[in-house]
């Protein structure tokens, strides 16, 4: 059972600004997603941006991407980049005020390259 639905709330919010440039992938209790459209990505009709699910032991947080463009993350506080698990993922139990403002410049920034990037890799297929 997921149990901090108050974190969660509050990493959708991030997200949420950018609902109307990109494409809403899902929109439940528990998992809010984010994809580019015109963009496939195997069977999926976008290509994954960003989701935020609420799990057993903490919210994770993925944005994808610092994946594909990890220098995005040069500028990313310490605070923030200790609640990385792997490459893409921030998991968080409580969320302060400064990181969903940093998380939000950061998918501020990474919207327009990622949207740059996957046009560019369009171009050569």
């Amino acid at each position: 059972m997921a149990g901090r639905p108050e974190v969660f709330a509050a990493l959708k919010a991030v997200l949420a600004p950018f609902a109307d440039r990109l494409t809403v992938t899902a929109d439940t209790a528990t998992a809010y997603g984010l994809g580019v459209p015109g963009h496939r990505y195997r069977e999926q009709a976008s290509t994954p941006f960003a989701s935020v699910k609420d799990g057993k032991s903490y919210v994770s947080f993925h944005l994808f991407p610092v994946y594909v463009m990890p220098d995005l993350l040069g500028g990313v506080s310490d605070p923030l980049r200790r609640r990385m698990q792997g490459k893409s993922c921030f998991n968080f139990t409580a969320l302060e005020p400064e990181l969903a403002r940093e998380l939000g410049r950061l998918v501020g920034q990474a919207e327009p390259r990622f949207r740059a990037e996957l046009a560019r890799r369009a171009g050569r297929s």
